[in-house]
């Protein structure tokens, strides 16, 4: 069985009934629309978000109607972010399909984002979900302000390790935190379980992300080069600072003149890749990356053994083992 099984084994029937509830939540009579939504829906991604609801549900309480209701919100929430992140970063493909706004263009994509964030919190409203809506508030805002952020930085090129986590944390590990938290407060009101889970999945965000960066540097399966993506929009992430952070200032303002070139080359992208490794960029945000799956870990050795215990071990590993 693998880590994959292993993490739905104990949701597997949640899962599969949760299918029909973002189509219910998201209907229009707008035909446009309608077509978008289906569009988006036949290249839905592996549900990680619902399935963290899911469990931490389980791990602390008793599943309800409730538990769908958050793994709902946190699944609009999070496809409204990709359809805009898309716009945001000009990039035209999704999951090896043509993006929203590749096929509709930037102003449809960002109304439809638009419209799908308010039918998640709508459905708050309307089950009197408050206290999952003000979670769920508070994600949007870090989202928008690590965003936000990382633009601001990108154009600067003055980004610490500090800022880069507080980044992350924001843009990233929120809305595992948020995941993780909504999925607990579905099934108890006892805040310091529901902040040991928020804290749980903002360590697997973190992790999460870190892996993301260390991915755009390593070789595509089909040309055997770095991808690049993030040094072409001039985002510089942890393995980068790390490596300038063990460098001379010659190597500093070789380095920062390749990642300001408004064009990089196939040659520019694979320097700055060298560059890191040789200065161990990559170790480095490997094993924080493994410190953060320890500490979320750590954050459930209070809990019994349980299937549902195991499956959340296995879902961070997995986080961090994943190969894309």
């Amino acid at each position: 069985m693998s880590s994959k099984d292993q993490i739905i084994a104990p949701i597997r029937e949640e899962l599969k009934d949760f299918e029909p509830y973002f189509q219910k939540a998201t209907k229009s009579d707008l035909p446009l629309l309608s077509n978008i939504i289906n569009y988006i829906l036949r290249r839905k991604g592996k549900q990680m978000r619902p399935m963290l609801v899911f469990l931490t549900a389980k791990l602390n309480g008793v599943f309800n109607e409730r538990t769908y209701h958050a793994a709902l919100t946190i699944e609009l929430l999070h496809t409204a972010t990709l359809v805009h992140d898309d716009v945001v970063d000009d990039s035209y493909q999704r999951r090896g399909f043509f993006s929203v706004n590749a096929v509709w263009k930037n102003k449809i994509a960002v109304l439809v984002g638009d419209f799908i964030l308010a039918k998640g919190l709508l459905w708050s409203i309307d089950h009197k979900d408050y206290d999952i809506l003000g979670h769920i508030s508070t994600a949007v805002k870090d989202m928008s302000e690590g965003e936000i952020l990382q633009i601001e930085k990108a154009r600067k090129l003055d980004i610490t390790e500090e800022v880069y986590f507080e980044i992350i944390r924001k843009k990233t590990a929120s809305l595992l935190a948020t995941s993780a938290a909504v999925g607990t407060c579905s099934v108890t009101t006892d805040v310091e379980i529901i902040e040991r889970m928020r804290l749980f999945g903002e360590y697997a965000g973190m992790a999460f992300q870190i892996k993301d960066d260390l991915f755009d540097y390593q070789k595509s399966n089909l040309v055997g080069k770095p991808t690049g993506n993030d040094l072409h929009e001039k985002k510089i992430t942890l393995p980068l600072i790390h490596a300038l952070s063990q460098s001379d200032s010659k190597d500093k303002s070789r380095i920062l003149k390749i990642v300001r070139k408004r064009t990089k080359s196939t040659a520019d992208i694979r320097e700055v890749s060298d560059f890191v490794e040789l200065k161990g960029g990559f170790k480095y945000a490997e094993v924080v990356m493994l410190e953060y799956v320890q500490k979320s870990i750590d954050l459930l050795s209070s809990y019994p053994d349980s299937e549902v215990k195991s499956a959340l071990i296995n879902y961070v590993n997995y986080i961090s083992s994943r190969v894309s």
